[in-house]
């Protein structure tokens, strides 16, 4: 039988699955072959971005699904991302029907603000998603990210999005948006694996109806081959992992999957390998126990593999305190 997904309530009453696949950097046919094999693995959710240049593949398989009766629309939860060149009022609409019409699926169902961090908007013709300066120096906008996320709360009247929620924030920002906006996220996506396990701000969003999506659920483990001087050591082949994983028949990443579920977290791995994208869903006849879940909050080191360090210098960048 095929695995599925269960699901957990949004703060909007909607239903979202929790476990999707991850699309960053599936171009191409690689995109389509993966998200194709994802729904017919059991996967109802995906995840894709503006920025990751793929919302016409992801948006292609997701096509080719339906016309072979595989889903119908209403069975799929997408996710897209507003990029940070749009965060100006005036651009969120437009990049918002960019996207859509990317994914050509009807509609959305939750977009996220992808940083709080404004880029520089150069124009709408040149695909200039990093508007790098003469000196090879990222150019900032000084948009306030409240005034952007109250433009994604229009979008919400359309009909063609579901839910909104932001991705990278902090609690701060989370709790200033919420002070001065009509209505609150249905998730933050941040990354989250077993050496950055936010309990901290998962249990902080929980108190708010907040879900928290982690990206990078697994680490990096080809970032930490070439650079293990500054990436943190991914759990993945640790002999305690694969100890828990021979005690379920799982493997390790099966066992990370699970972890980040059974603390309350939205995972969504990225893969292009049939057979991994198989094997991450094939987590929901299991559940770790509580010495187990210890054994695994012994990995938290703190560290990040995505750091966004060419933005720690705007005022909103997100990782300067805490969580």
């Amino acid at each position: 039988m095929t695995p599925k997904a269960t699901t957990v309530k949004l703060n909007n009453g909607l239903e979202m699955p929790v476990l999707g696949l991850g699309t960053w950097l599936s171009k191409e046919g690689e995109g389509i072959d993966a998200v194709k094999a994802a729904i017919d693995a059991g996967y109802r959710h995906i995840d894709t971005a503006y920025f990751y240049q793929n919302e016409k593949e992801v948006g292609e398989a997701i096509r080719a699904k339906i016309e072979e009766g595989v889903v119908q629309r209403e069975d799929m939860f997408v996710t897209t991302k507003l990029w940070s060149t749009y965060h100006h009022p005036d651009h969120v609409e437009q990049a918002f029907q960019k996207s859509l019409e990317n994914l050509n699926i009807d509609y959305i169902d939750l977009y996220l603000m992808h940083l709080p961090i404004g880029y520089k908007f150069i124009d709408w013709d040149t695909a200039n998603l990093m508007p790098y300066d003469a000196d090879g120096k990222l150019q900032f906008s000084d948009v306030d990210f409240i005034d952007t996320w109250k433009a994604m709360e229009k979008l919400l009247k359309t009909g063609k999005v579901k839910s909104i929620g932001v991705s990278n924030f902090n609690s701060e920002q989370i709790t200033r948006l919420l002070a001065e906006c009509e209505i609150k996220p249905v998730t933050n996506q941040v990354e989250c694996n077993p050496s950055l396990n936010q309990r901290k701000l998962t249990e902080f969003c929980k108190n708010l109806d907040i879900t928290l999506t982690a990206y990078s659920p697994l680490g990096r483990p080809n970032y930490y081959e070439k650079d293990p001087d500054n990436m943190p050591k991914p759990a993945l082949d640790d002999p305690k992992v694969v100890e828990i994983g021979k005690k379920y028949e799982k493997t390790s990443g099966q066992v990370i999957l699970r972890y980040l579920i059974d603390i309350g977290t939205i995972p969504i791995p990225k893969s292009s390998n049939p057979e991994r994208i198989k094997q991450n869903i094939d987590i929901f006849d299991f559940k770790l126990t509580e010495d187990e879940i210890k054994t695994m909050d012994e990995f938290h080191t703190g560290k990040r593999t995505v750091p966004f360090s060419l933005c720690t210098e705007h005022k909103y960048f997100p990782f300067k305190i805490d969580f």
